[in-house]
């Protein structure tokens, strides 16, 4: 097992070089588009200073500094996990184009290969933002950075595992394209305001089927009160979330037939 994992590693880290070298490549578009980003991201903190000034207090449990914090994790994950794992909100579509052909004669295991294969330039505006925003509207401790960086792993970690067990829907239903652009829009829409909106089984679902609520409102419990246990569960979730979503792919893998498609890759 941890020759697998070790294994991985290798060939995301290969992936991410190469992608690395090959954005830029041509800089003045890889600035461009990573500030222009940063710069559409910023906009929404005047949208909350603004609710926050007519409210004239907490907003369903959450005050300013919380809100950037959920803010600041979510883009930083959801930026980290477009620049390792680019290609993965492609996945239904690769699958059901056929052109998951090319990935199969590509360095084991093939799922890596598929996600890894391409890298989100605007991302890094998106991962680059997060930091700022945490700097400049979060009281600074050590604690807190180390927090905020292991969440952000797993973060990226949750929202990739997202993109791919429903993108994995195509092998066993056909076409999920929109069910996996849906699963995105959604888990990012979950992430970025507070969790005390959710009710019923919608709820139930950021704690379970997209489990937005690990990747940003736990990590804020854990900043607001520490506690190890709440901790060792973020762990334990991303983990098995992650594992499922592998093993799903690979089910889904057994009963894919070719498309026949003749593409190269350089």
């Amino acid at each position: 097992m941890f020759r697998e994992v070790s294994r991985c590693l290798r060939l995301i880290g290969r992936y991410f070089l190469l992608n690395l070298s090959s954005a830029i490549e041509y800089r003045a578009s890889f600035l461009l588009q990573t500030f222009g980003m940063a710069i559409n991201n910023a906009t929404f903190i005047f949208f909350w200073w603004i609710a926050f000034d007519k409210v004239g207090g907490p907003i369903g449990g959450y005050g300013f500094a919380d809100i950037m914090f959920i803010w600041a994790l979510a883009s930083s994950s959801f930026g980290l996990a477009m620049v390792v794992f680019g290609n993965a909100p492609a996945l239904a579509r690769i699958i059901y184009s056929g052109e998951l052909d090319t990935y199969l004669l590509q360095p084991r295991p093939v799922l890596v290969s598929v996600i890894a294969a391409r890298t989100s330039v605007s991302a890094w505006g998106d991962f680059a933002y997060g930091i700022v925003l945490l700097a400049l509207t979060q009281p600074q401790s050590w604690s807190l950075w180390l927090l905020f960086a292991l969440c952000v792993i797993t973060g990226a970690l949750l929202t990739t595992a997202i993109q791919i067990t429903a993108g994995a829907l195509t092998f066993f239903m056909g076409n999920a394209s929109m069910l996996q652009q849906m699963a995105l829009e959604f888990t990012i829409n979950f992430s970025i305001y507070p969790e005390s909106i959710f009710h019923g089984a919608v709820r139930l679902i950021i704690h379970t089927l997209l489990p937005a609520a690990f990747i940003v409102h736990v990590p804020l419990t854990l900043v607001r009160s520490f506690e190890p246990r709440m901790l060792l569960i973020l762990l334990v979730v991303t983990t098995l979330y992650c594992a499922f979503s592998f093993w799903f792919f690979g089910r889904g893998l057994r009963r894919y037939e070719s498309g026949n498609l003749i593409q190269t890759r350089i």
